[in-house]
């Protein structure tokens, strides 16, 4: 949409669950991604024009392989938001990119850049954005006619590490969210997810995933967030000002 893939979840369906107001009900998605986008009858390629951040890289994710054009920003950016990364999105980036890289993406809201991404794993091909639709189809028939893998990214193992340097390498990430967790408690949630994936396999994981957002999401600084995020963006559009066309007058 408008040369991007996606920005992610809308994100004022989460600022009405941060006052309490009726919002739409997404929990089943994860079972739409699960048995129709990664292992429904048919092979999916998800082909990202520039942004792929959030929802939108989880469901990238989900897909069996990804195209990307060189400008590609691809990412989860949730804490951001004082929430969590949903859709599978806790249990998909480790296994595609390792522990430690994904650890940095979702902790730090760290995002990658095509070339990047392609090294990592992340994506499979980097493709001029003209030829990006092509590519993305030829991928898929090849997935299809069984020349190139179906892979399934909830299930795959080979990038995660042994259960004893793993959990070594979230005790390390807990150190550092441990300082924050008494006024912002997403972090430690985030990490509860990871473990729970990585020590017991990807649909418990998924299942902490689901119960540590609505955690994350119901706090108060998910709602202090969500509130600086829609503050911050008002300030930069004064009825009277930005919207008459003034430009900026010469000084000596």
């Amino acid at each position: 949409s408008k040369g991007k893939f996606s920005g992610g979840f809308d994100i004022t369906q989460l600022k009405l669950r941060t006052e309490g107001k009726p919002a739409p009900n997404v929990a089943d998605f994860n079972a739409v991604l699960n048995a129709l986008v990664e292992a429904g009858p048919k092979p999916t390629v998800a082909a990202i024009e520039n942004l792929a951040l959030g929802g939108g890289l989880e469901l990238a994710m989900a897909c069996n392989a990804r195209v990307c054009t060189p400008k590609a920003q691809l990412g989860l950016p949730e804490l951001q938001l004082g929430v969590i990364p949903g859709f599978g999105g806790t249990q998909r980036l480790p296994r595609l990119v390792g522990l430690p890289k994904a650890l940095e993406m979702i902790m730090k809201s760290k995002s990658v850049k095509a070339e990047e991404a392609l090294k990592l794993g992340l994506v499979d091909q980097v493709v001029p954005a003209q030829s990006l639709l092509a590519a993305a189809m030829a991928l898929a028939g090849d997935i299809a006619a069984k020349r190139a893998p179906r892979v399934m990214a909830f299930y795959r193992s080979d990038k995660i590490p042994d259960d004893e340097s793993s959990k070594r390498i979230i005790a390390g990430a807990r150190r550092q969210a441990k300082r924050v967790k008494s006024v912002m408690p997403h972090p430690w949630l985030c990490l509860d997810a990871i473990e729970a994936g990585l020590m017991k396999g990807a649909e418990e994981g998924l299942k902490v995933e689901r119960v540590s957002f609505d955690k994350a999401v119901s706090s108060a600084a998910c709602k202090g967030l969500v509130h600086f995020f829609f503050a911050s963006r008002q300030t930069a559009t004064v009825p009277g000002v930005t919207d008459v066309g003034f430009t900026p007058r010469k000084t000596a």
